[in-house]
Formats: structure tokens, sequence, C-alpha cells
């Protein structure tokens, strides 16, 4: 379960007078003085890097040719492949960089070689290959006649490919921003950044503005071919840039800020005007405009990411965003969201399950979190990964051996090393690694080599495979090596405040003040606000829905937040949390200010909360604050408690609840009893049937009654279909649409049918709503099921303490 966050406070220093006149130039509306601190903060302290920082027109961009001789050789390459008419093949990858790297190609090399004919890509399956080149590939490109490769986000370790390729009478052209291997390969050029030093501009790029420099080269060596301006490809760097998570500054922020500014101007255009119409599409689906790098980093990013993690095929992501085709391009994009809906699914059962095993687990003595299951699908391990590395301040990795033969190499480098020979498929398991807290996870895990089949990754992402009889073996020793390397200091979860503000801060003059500092990425995060001593009011949740109007399990809560400084609240919402866990009374939070295109409202993304250290202690009408909650509730689920009745004086719930109003009754009841009587939440996890599948056993039973004329108590159906009472009253009312009569007797019900031959029509809506109630019902069991036992006592406590409810 989450430990408890660490908050820091960043230090102010407060900037000279006439910085904050400088900056007070582009925020006409208010005085400067919140994006001067922060401008200051983050090293900008002179006018020209402010000038450059801020004002993209004023920035000067690296020449593509200031890689040297690498470029001058990829592009001489290029020429000859233009003048003697070979085909090329680009090599991509499937995540959203990977993806953006290769649409940008197809359009850029597009402008110089015939689409489908000279010029065709390839990218490979995420849940059947790695990143990466592969010998399979090579030779299905070799049969289609390439003569040459051009990879885009990849390739840089991949020796032996190369070199395979090279003896099929392929050359190589790597453009890639992965870890370099020890020597250069035997390309025709390789193009990575991490060749440069560390402090030039270009040292940051991602694999899509690695791509936009060659050929950016290219337009520049062959002047006066290419039909389209360099400047449409710009929308597709900020995508993959921003997507990518790389560090915001130098080219890739003027890239990003020019690329922003393309997206922004293509989605204003009339649908069928758009260049990029599957772009468009897609921004219409999330409720974006194009405008924000959240737009990009919320919106189109795991969208594109989704479809690999999902389908393990993203070839028709390029389709999705070069097509001129409107029409096809809608379909592309239905299926991308589809795919993106199917992704938070299994994410969030995925999430569930880690949290269950992390209960197991002694984070005091755990450094590096490593888990194992064989039903995890490898797509999102991921994600998962790095919510749980920000929760618990631990690496965190891990690892499935669902689908034995198949792998997710999330963001690795292809082949940075690998064991050989190749052990049988079916007893390796591969997973992802995320990281946290400065920990160099790349290096923490190369350094255990002698017991992984393959690994490749950053210091902060990874992804690897080993034997599944190593996996013990590799946690203690990547537990000790952490331990070890980390002396007396202590792992934590952090959250880091930029600025103190109140309530009446909030609004768009914040925002506007805000905005100078984006894009906002790795090294210049979005601005983290501090309010204190404030409270919240209005709150409620619900189930987000996704583009179809169906259900999606995932939640959001919104308030209206207050303080001493103004008379009026201020919208916010909190994703993935209940109204309830909103703590009552005085607050001190975290919060990110955004501004809501789909609502035109600016409002606050909450980050973290705690109640207000100046009003934890206090005490209300004279009282004593309440007595603590913790020793009271025991946290028995998935437990053995069948002895504890006769043991102890509990009060035991072995039955899940659905609401927090069920849970507060037990509490409620047990308060009064005794100040000795203690509460067993001893509910086991769910275990949950499709909703189809009970609406089917529901009409099973009753045809069963209709023909038998048997009698039914209420009771005796909740139990057999395994729902609740308010559930099974609207899986009734779809009943009478298909013909079923519904007659109470006493405690009886009594069900006849007289089917209609319309009536699979009449009950479709009917059934639907059925069908919700039961998803909402299970997505709450489902949450109860793995609610940390500190949210309980925290809103038992702010309940029994503000006298709502005991």
């Amino acid at each position: 379960m989450p430990e408890q966050q660490q908050w820091i406070i960043a230090a102010t220093e407060q900037p000279p007078e006439w910085f904050i006149q400088a900056v007070k130039q582009y925020t006409p509306a208010s005085s400067g003085i919140y994006a001067a601190q922060l401008l200051w903060q983050r090293g900008i302290k002179d006018h020209q890097q402010l000038t450059a920082f801020i004002n993209h027109k004023a920035y000067q961009p690296a020449s593509p040719f200031e890689f040297g001789q690498e470029m001058h050789l990829a592009i001489a390459r290029l020429q000859q492949a233009y003048n003697i008419k070979e085909k090329i093949a680009i090599w991509g990858d499937f995540d959203a960089d990977g993806i953006t790297a290769t649409s940008l190609l197809w359009d850029g090399l597009g402008q110089f070689f015939t689409q489908n004919t000279q010029l065709i890509y390839y990218i490979p399956n995420r849940l059947k290959e790695s990143h990466g080149l592969n010998n399979q590939g090579i030779d299905n490109l070799a049969k289609q006649g390439c003569k040459l490769i051009v990879t885009c986000d990849t390739g840089s370790t991949n020796i032996e490919e190369i070199i395979y390729a090279k003896q099929l009478g392929i050359d190589v052209i790597v453009t890639d921003h992965h870890t370099l291997p020890a020597e250069r390969p035997p390309v025709a050029a390789i193009i990575n950044p991490r060749y440069l030093p560390r402090e030039h501009h270009l040292f940051n790029l991602s694999g899509v503005a690695v791509a936009y420099k060659l050929v950016e080269g290219l337009y520049q060596s062959l002047p006066n071919i290419a039909k389209h301006p360099l400047e449409d490809l710009l929308d597709l760097v900020a995508v993959g840039l921003i997507a990518d998570l790389v560090q915001l500054s130098g080219d890739c922020r003027y890239l990003a800020q020019m690329g922003i500014q393309r997206l922004q101007a293509d989605f204003q255009q009339p649908a069928a005007a758009r260049r990029r119409p599957g772009v468009g599409r897609l921004l219409e689906l999330c409720q974006k405009s194009g405008d924000r790098p959240t737009d990009i980093s919320f919106g189109l990013g795991p969208r594109i990411n989704a479809v690999s993690r999902i389908q393990g095929d993203a070839s028709f992501c390029v389709e999705l965003l070069t097509s001129r085709d409107a029409k096809r391009c809608n379909e592309l994009a239905e299926v991308t969201e589809l795919a993106n809906t199917r992704r938070k699914s299994l994410q969030k059962d995925v999430q569930a399950q880690v949290a269950q095993k992390l209960t197991q687990l002694d984070l005091s003595t755990t450094s590096v979190i490593v888990l194992e299951d064989a039903q995890w699908p490898a797509g999102v391990l991921g994600l998962v990964a790095g919510q749980v590395a920000q929760e618990t301040g631990r690496p965190t990795i891990l690892l499935s051996t669902e689908g034995l033969g198949t792998g997710d190499w999330e963001l690795g480098t292809g082949q940075e090393f690998s064991q050989s020979p190749i052990p049988n498929p079916q007893s390796l398991a591969r997973g992802s690694a995320r990281s946290v807290n400065s920990v160099d996870l790349y290096q923490l895990v190369k350094d255990q080599a002698h017991l992984l089949h393959r690994f490749g990754g950053h210091p902060f992402a990874a992804g690897l495979s080993l034997l599944v009889e190593n996996i013990p073996l590799f946690t203690a020793a990547i537990n000790q090596q952490l331990r070890q390397s980390l002396g007396s200091t202590t792992l934590t979860p952090t959250v880091q405040a930029d600025l103190t503000v109140t309530v009446a801060d909030l609004g768009k003059e914040l925002f506007l003040e805000m905005k100078l500092l984006e894009p906002c990425g790795m090294g210049n995060p979005v601005p983290k606000l501090l309010i204190q001593n404030c409270w919240f009011e209005n709150s409620w949740h619900r189930n987000q829905q996704d583009w179809q109007g169906k259900k999606v399990q995932y939640i959001k809560t919104e308030f209206d937040i207050r303080d001493d400084s103004s008379r009026s609240a201020f919208p916010g919402i909190w994703w993935g949390h209940y109204k309830d866990e909103l703590p009552i009374g005085r607050c001190d939070c975290i919060a990110e200010l955004d501004y809501n295109t789909f609502k035109k409202r600016y409002e606050i993304r909450l980050i973290a909360v705690r109640p207000s250290v100046n009003s934890a202690h206090r005490t209300q009408n004279g009282l004593n604050a309440p007595r603590s909650l913790t020793p009271l509730i025991l946290d028995l689920r998935n437990q053995e408690h069948s002895a504890l009745g006769t043991q102890h004086s509990a009060l035991i719930i072995e039955d899940c609840p659905t609401n927090w109003d069920d849970l507060r009754a037990w509490l409620r009841r047990c308060l009064t009893i005794s100040s000795s009587q203690q509460l067993a939440i001893a509910w086991s996890k769910p275990n949950l049937q499709p909703p189809n599948q009970i609406w089917l056993t529901l009409v099973g039973i009753a045809k069963y009654l209709s023909r038998t004329n048997q009698l039914v108590t209420r009771v005796q159906l909740l139990e057999k279909i395994g729902i609740t009472d308010q559930t099974l009253l609207v899986g009734i009312k779809a009943l009478k649409y298909l013909g079923f009569t519904v007659k109470r007797q006493d405690r009886y019900l009594q069900i006849t049918w007289h089917p209609s031959d319309n009536a699979e029509n009449l009950a479709e809506a009917a059934v639907e709503r059925f069908l919700d109630a039961i998803r909402e019902e299970q997505f709450q069991r489902e949450y109860f099921a793995e609610v940390p036992l500190s949210t309980i006592v925290a809103i038992a406590s702010s309940d029994n303490y503000m006298g709502t409810n005991f």
C-alpha cells in the first residue's frame, strides 16, 4: 500500500527586480512575480536565456550538420539511393516516439522516394517482437528488394542484425537516441545525439526529433525537390517529443514549441481541410484542441501507445497520422480510441492485482519492488510499474509469463545484451521496470546481467527478460545492491511544490503566467502549487465514460476549493479518487492549475492532499479530538478469520460493500455498542462474473421459474446471481421488456413469461442499463476490495470528528 508521501517545498529565492520587470513584459495582465520566481528557480537568470526560452523566434536552432561526419554519410547514402532509385525501408518502433518518427520519415523521405514502391516501412509487433532490428524482418525486406534500411528511435545496439543485413546486401542508416554500443556499428551512418557533449543543444533529442534532423539535412542537400515545406512535419515532432518524456531544453523545447503551433493551426481548420485528419479526429475524441502540451501527454500520446499495448501491431497508426483520407482516418481513430479504452481497463485490473501483492511485502526492508504473475498482460506493465514507483518511492519491476514466447520491451533499446543460447521461451519471464528518486535503474539492472536473458532501456525505464527460476536470486541481488549504494538514505515517495498560492490567486492571470513555462517536461516540470489551510465543498465523483458513452472503469472526483483569501470557490478535479477520500475540514494540498477546453473553465488538478498542519490538533466546541480509530478497525481481507468471532468481541463484515454508506453504518454500529468493540473488515477479493453472463443467468432463472411455476424470494435471487438489491431492480425492469411479468406474493416473487417477436429490440436499451448497473457495482466492489485501511480510518475519523454520521 502507498506510503505516506513526503512533501518538499522548493526553496524560494526572490529574483532581482530587473528580472521581474523583464518577465512582466510577457505577462501584461499580471505582475509576473510567480513566473519570474519559477524561471529564476529553474536557472533562467539572464535576458538572453529568458528571451530564447519564452520566444522560439529568438532561438537559433542547431544545424543538422552539427551531427558531423555521420550526417554527411547519411545524406550521401540517401542521395545515392535517390540517384539509382533503390528501394528503402523505414524500420520504426511501436511506441508514440517511434510511430511519429516512422510517420515523419514516411512523409519526409516520401518527398524524394515514391511511397509504397520505392519507400516502405516496418514496425515490429510489441507482443511478438522486441524493440530494434530482427533477422526475420530483415529477411522479409530483402525479399522485397530493399537495399537500404533507415531506422528511427531504435537500432543503435543491433550489431549482429546490422551485420546480417550487410551480408544480404542491405545498408543501414541508424537514427536513434538510445544507449550507444561500445564501438561504432558497421553502418552506412549512425545519427545519435548521445555521441554529442551532454551540454549540446541537440543532446536530448527524442527519436522523432533525430529523424526530423535527418530529413532537414536532406531538404538542404537536395533543394527544390520536395513539394511540401519541412515545417509541415513539426506537429509530428511535437507529439513524439512530449510523449517520450525527454528533457525539453535546447532544440527539444524549440521544436516542441513550433510543433504545438502547427498542431493547433491544423486543428482549427475545418475537418475536411486538415492536413492530418487522423490527428484532428483523435483530438476530438479526447476533447482536446492541440494547443497545450497536456493535449499530447494526456491525450494523443497514450492513445497512440495503446494500440501496440493491446493489439501488438501498430502499423496502421502511420496511416492514421499521415493519410489525407478523412473517412479512413476517422475509422482508424475510433479503433485507436477503443484500444485506449481497453488499455485503461487492463491497466486498472493489473493495478488492483499489484496492490494486493504489495500488501504482502514489507516495504521497510524492500529497496526494489519485484513482482511477477502468470496472468499479467505484458503491454501495460510499464504503466503500472511507473505508478507503483511513484506511490512507493521505490524502483519497480513487474514481470509476466503470460502469452509464453512473447515479450514487452518497454522503452528498451533493442538488444542491449543477450545471453546465449536462447533458453526455452516458456521458461522466460518478461516485463518492464520504472525508476524514481533519481535511482539509475539502467545501471542497477545491467549489473545483474549474468542473471538476465535480455535487457535494454534508460536510467528511468527499461525492459528485461530472465529465466523464471532466476527471479528470486535477481530480486535478492538487486535489493542488496541498491541498499548498499543508498547507505543510510531511505526511499520515500515525494511530491514537490514549486510555489505557495491562495485560492484568490487561482484563475486566468496565474494560468497565463504558468503557461510561459510550457511546454513542460523533464527538467522543466509542470508547476506544482501549494495551497494551505483550505477546504473542499460540493464534491462528487463518477465513473468516466468512453467516447461511445459506455462505462470506463476509472473515477474522477470534482469539487470546489475554498480558503480565507476569497469569498469565491474555485473548481477542481482529482483523478482516480472518490469524493469520500477528500479530508473533511482544513487541509493543505498540492495541485496543478489547468484550463479545461471542454468545459471552458480554469480548474486545479489535485496532486496530493493532507489535513492542515495548523488544524490537525484542533478541538471543536471544546470537545477533545477524536480517539484514533486505527486499533478499532481490523483489516482481515483475504485472510482466514473463522476463529475471530469466538476469540474477540469483533463485528465481522464478510460481504464486500459497494458504497461508503454501507461501511459507515457498520462503523456507527460499532462505535455505539461500546468503546472496546472492534470492527473486522473480512471480505475477500470478489470473484466477478462478466456482466453478460449475469444477465444470461437471470434470464435463465426467470424462464425456469415461469416453466415450473415455482416461487422465489428476493434474497434467493440475490444470492444466486450475486448482485445488490438495487441492481436486481434494474434487471427486473429489463426482464419486463422481454415479456416477463413479475408479481409479489407476500415474501415471494412469481415470474411468468409471454415472449413476443419484437421483445429483443425493445429490451436492448433496458438490458444495457442493467449491464451498466452491474459494471458500476463491480467497479465499487473492486475498489473496496483494495481500498487502503488508512483511507477507511481517515474517512471514519473525519466523519466521527465532524459529527456527520456518528
